[in-house]
C-alpha cells in the first residue's frame, strides 16, 4: 500500500500548456482516478477505490479533492434508493477522455511483457476495446460476446456500428470468452488466434463468425502527401500572418 507524501504541492512555474496541464493532472494516480470516473460514470468512492489497487485511502483523497479544486470532478448526492454521494467528472474534466485514449494508445506496446504481479480489473478492458474496435457489419443484429476474466465478467456488445464494454453478464451471449487477461485481450483485439489461444488455457464458446465482427478500426487514408519542407513553410507563414 503506498503511502501519501506530505510534501507541498508544487508546480512547474512554467509559462507552456502542457506543463500547466501537468500541474494539474500529472501527479501520480491523478489520470488513472480520471480514468475510473469515465469508465464508470457517476460512482462511489468505494467503486474508485476498488478499481485503483495499491492507493492510499489518504492519497486518493487528497487526489479527488485536488480534481474537484480543479473544476475537473463534482459530488452529488444521489436520490433513493441509492441516496449517496456520486462522484462524477464535470464537462471540463469529461474533455480528459482524449487525453486518456491518446496516453492509453501509447501505451499499448508496454503490454507485451506480463507481469504476474500487475494488478488487472476487468472493466480497464473497455478502454483499449472501445478504441481499437468497431463492428464490420452494423446493418446485421447486435451482438454480445461475455468476458470471464478478471475480478468480474464484462459484456462487450455492437451498439450502431460501435463496440462497447460494461460489467455484468448477458443474459443470452452469442458467445462466451473465457482465460487469462492478456490472452483474451489479444483474442479480442484480432492479435492470436481462437486456436491458438485455446492451446493456451482460453476457452470459447461460440461460432468464429461472432468473433470476426469486431475488428481493428479502418485507419483513415492520410491526406495527399504535400511537398517536402511545405508544412514548415506554412507554418512560418502562419506565424508571419499573426504577427501583422
Amino acid at each position: 500500500m503506498e503511502k501519501s507524501r506530505s510534501a507541498p504541492r508544487r508546480g512547474y512555474g512554467q509559462y507552456c500548456a502542457l506543463a500547466k496541464a501537468l500541474d494539474v493532472i500529472g501527479d501520480r494516480w491523478t489520470l488513472l482516478i480520471v480514468r475510473e470516473l469515465l469508465l464508470r460514470g457517476p460512482c462511489r468512492y468505494t467503486d474508485i477505490r476498488a478499481g485503483l489497487p495499491g492507493v492510499a485511502t489518504n492519497l486518493l483523497a487528497d487526489r479527488l479533492k485536488e480534481l474537484e479544486q480543479a473544476g475537473l470532478m463534482t459530488r452529488e448526492v444521489a436520490p433513493p434508493p441509492i441516496a449517496a454521494t456520486l462522484l462524477r467528472l464535470t464537462p471540463r474534466g469529461e474533455e480528459l477522455r482524449g487525453v486518456v485514449q491518446a496516453v492509453g494508445r501509447w501505451g499499448g506496446t508496454l503490454l507485451g511483457e506480463v507481469d504476474k504481479d500487475d494488478a488487472f480489473c476487468s472493466h480497464w478492458l473497455a478502454l483499449p476495446l472501445e478504441m481499437h474496435l468497431e463492428d464490420r457489419h452494423p446493418d446485421r443484429a447486435p451482438i454480445s460476446i461475455e468476458v470471464r476474466t478478471g475480478d468480474h465478467p464484462i459484456v462487450v456488445e455492437t451498439i450502431g456500428g460501435n463496440v462497447r464494454a460494461r460489467p455484468g453478464r448477458s443474459d443470452r451471449p452469442d458467445a462466451v470468452l473465457s482465460g487469462p487477461p492478456h490472452l483474451v485481450l489479444r483474442v479480442l483485439l484480432g492479435k492470436l488466434t481462437i486456436a491458438a489461444a485455446t492451446r493456451q488455457g482460453v476457452h470459447y464458446e461460440g461460432t468464429a463468425a461472432t468473433l470476426r465482427r469486431l475488428q481493428p478500426v479502418r485507419e483513415e487514408r492520410p491526406a495527399t502527401s504535400a511537398p517536402p519542407g511545405s508544412s514548415r513553410r506554412s507554418r512560418r507563414a502562419s506565424a508571419s500572418r499573426a504577427l501583422r
